[in-house]
């Protein structure tokens, strides 16, 4: 009786409706969990003793989701990188920021993309990173930390109407790589989402930041660009359709979940590209943050 609708909720969430209360986000954004329903069909319809084609009917959304999300459970050879990243939401009421600054560093890697950055912390996370970091960028809650060159450095505008003019929350950059050139930078933390039992899945905002920062990196003039940030939704979620049609979403060995650090649920910080030719990302230790730091390895 309910395989039926848990088989099409898996294989059709694209198809829910993300008007109003904006269920098919909500849906998409714990898409994998639904899995969790398959075990108590499948020993319903055992202790029951159906019919075969029962038992054929309780197997149909096991089958939906291994076909959906066994991919990212195979094992995968991890690219030899041209470049390394981490991401990490490093939480703007943080009680450690050293610490922190400390632990996205300890995999050594070329560029550091952090969120949620206040203007007391920034200066503590600074100090901790400038001997392997010299070059660093900022703009509002966000910064860029890198062992390389930056140039061309400017904030994005991806404030949604009405929002007030002090929100700043993305920025650019172009960072210059010793034996492969320039890539563009482009480091965001798009709005947070709520719900709520009265407007539902609240990811408008959000949403339209998405299509800002769409734009902005179809006006980017360089062929290679990596998008690092705080997404605040999955890959599996239509609201970032604008991004992940235009980039390339990671090859990875594991769902890589990232939020909330304590008990992780989904992977909202996120590593796309353009151009680079392979993307593999996995979640880091945690830090005194409430997110996981995303690493990510890339094939130039």
């Amino acid at each position: 009786m309910f395989a039926l609708p848990v088989a099409a909720l898996l294989a059709g969430h694209s198809a829910v409706p993300d008007g109003g209360p904006r269920l098919g986000s909500l849906l998409e954004t714990f898409l994998p969990w639904l899995g969790l329903a398959v075990p108590p069909l499948l020993l319903f319809t055992l202790l029951r003793r159906r019919t075969p084609v029962a038992l054929c009917a309780a197997l149909l959304p096991a089958l939906t989701w291994v076909w959906l999300f066994g991919p990212h459970l195979l094992p995968r050879p991890e690219p030899r990188p041209d470049l390394t990243v981490v991401q990490h939401n490093v939480n703007d009421v943080n009680p450690d920021p050293a610490a922190t600054a400390r632990a996205v560093a300890a995999p050594r890697p070329d560029l550091i993309a952090l969120e949620e950055v206040t203007p007391d912390s920034l200066p503590v996370i600074r100090a901790v990173l400038r001997a392997r970091y010299p070059h660093h960028a900022s703009s509002g809650t966000v910064a860029l930390f890198s062992r390389h060159p930056l140039g061309d450095v400017r904030p994005l505008d991806i404030r949604p109407a009405g929002v007030d003019p002090s929100w700043r929350r993305a920025l650019r950059a172009t960072v210059r790589l010793p034996r492969h050139g320039e890539i563009a930078v482009h480091v965001a933390h798009l709005p947070s989402v709520r719900v709520s039992p009265v407007a539902g899945f609240t990811s408008g905002r959000r949403d339209e930041s998405a299509r800002l920062l769409a734009a902005a990196i179809d006006a980017e003039p360089l062929p290679r660009v990596l998008l690092l940030g705080d997404l605040n939704s999955t890959l599996d979620d239509g609201g970032l359709a604008p991004l992940t049609s235009r980039l390339a979403t990671p090859v990875h060995g594991g769902f890589s979940f990232t939020w909330p650090a304590a008990f992780p649920l989904a992977r909202i910080d996120q590593a796309l590209a353009r151009g680079p030719r392979g993307l593999h990302v996995s979640s880091l230790p945690p830090t005194p943050s409430d997110h996981l730091p995303l690493l990510a390895r890339i094939r130039l």
